[in-house]
């Protein structure tokens, strides 16, 4: 596989309206840092025209490719194909909607050149989300800090760079259905932050299920990073036969 300097991992299902305005982006933004790049949408089966789009545009640059899940595995499983799957140097996670700025990974790039290998994007705000959601999203962040033995950022999503050296650990664990996050803060190696501002999402809604998702990411977060959750399933367990044993 022939390495290039940066790769884009982006997951994508139903986004027809969004692919063109974000290659126009994310292409003016990485054109700032290298003409050495390549862009890897990973396509859950979509009903509408994400499919056509993108592949009509790959055959107009062969920076841009296309991964076509078999099935719908859902965005982590969507991310985790990318990345095992990316040849860049630095690989940049971050959808398609432009919630997260593409702009962004200049600031990003900055402090790899510092010399950190992971530089993960922290949200000093997040326009568009319900007050409901951004409870129930601290209270993620809280429950998982609590139980696991990793430590994750609040306010910090999969947008984030990371070096060649921490993709190649990434892969070695041959997670299928990965909770990121937790998987970058496993591996370890030296990380910061960018601040940045999170914006409304621009075309139509979301096609991923953002409540039964986010449970889905949040679980596999506890599970496979905590023992607790196990330790108390078997007390419950115990609790249950030693009572039977009794009655």
């Amino acid at each position: 596989m022939q390495n290039i300097d940066i790769s884009v991992v982006t997951p994508v299902f139903n986004e027809e309206n969004n692919i063109d305005p974000f290659l126009k982006n994310i292409q003016e933004t990485l054109m700032k840092l290298t003409e050495s790049y390549e862009i890897i949408f990973v396509m859950d089966p979509s009903t509408d025209k994400t499919e056509d789009i993108i592949k009509n545009r790959a055959l107009q640059d062969t920076k841009i490719k296309l991964i076509k899940l078999s099935r719908r595995f859902g965005q982590p499983a969507s991310t985790l194909a990318g990345i095992h799957n990316s040849s860049g140097e630095r690989v940049v996670v971050i959808d398609v909607d432009l919630q997260d700025p593409p702009e962004v990974i200049l600031d990003m790039n900055k402090k790899m050149d510092q010399g950190y290998d992971v530089v993960f994007a922290k949200r000093s705000s997040r326009e568009g989300e319900t007050f409901i959601k951004k409870k129930i999203s601290d209270f993620g962040y809280w429950l998982i800090n609590s139980l696991t033995e990793i430590k994750i950022p609040k306010d910090v999503g999969d947008f984030r760079m990371m070096s060649r050296k921490v993709v190649g650990h990434l892969k070695k664990l041959k997670e299928k259905h990965g909770f990121l996050r937790g998987l970058v803060s496993y591996v370890g190696f030296k990380q910061s932050e960018v601040i940045f501002d999170r914006l409304p999402r621009k075309n139509d809604k979301s096609k991923y299920n953002k409540f039964t998702g986010s449970l889905k990411i949040g679980l596999n977060g506890l599970i496979c990073f905590s023992e607790k959750p196990l330790q108390i399933f078997n007390l419950v367990g115990l609790f249950i036969l030693t009572i039977g044993f009794f009655l």
